[in-house]
């Protein structure tokens, strides 16, 4: 069998909402966090606000995944 024959119809899509919960639940030790004032676009912050409770936690999420994969990717141009 190959993927094209595997039948996924019935399997939801991954919502951002279900992959940053995804990046927070990953296993990863607790960091300590701080407050800091920072712009962001409106529309960025009602759009996150917009997605209920935890809207922090999942920026937060995101820009972590972000942070990892850049990592990765500069590691592996200098290694």
């Amino acid at each position: 069998m190959t993927d094209a024959d595997i039948d996924l119809s019935d399997i939801p899509e991954i919502t951002p909402e279900m992959f940053a919960k995804g990046i927070v639940r990953r296993g990863l030790k607790p960091i300590t966090k701080r407050q800091l004032t920072l712009r962001l676009d409106s529309d960025v912050i009602e759009w996150f606000k917009g997605q209920g409770n935890g809207y922090q936690t999942r920026m937060n999420a995101l820009l972590r995944a972000y942070m990892e994969e850049h990592k990765k990717a500069v590691g592996a141009r200098q290694g």
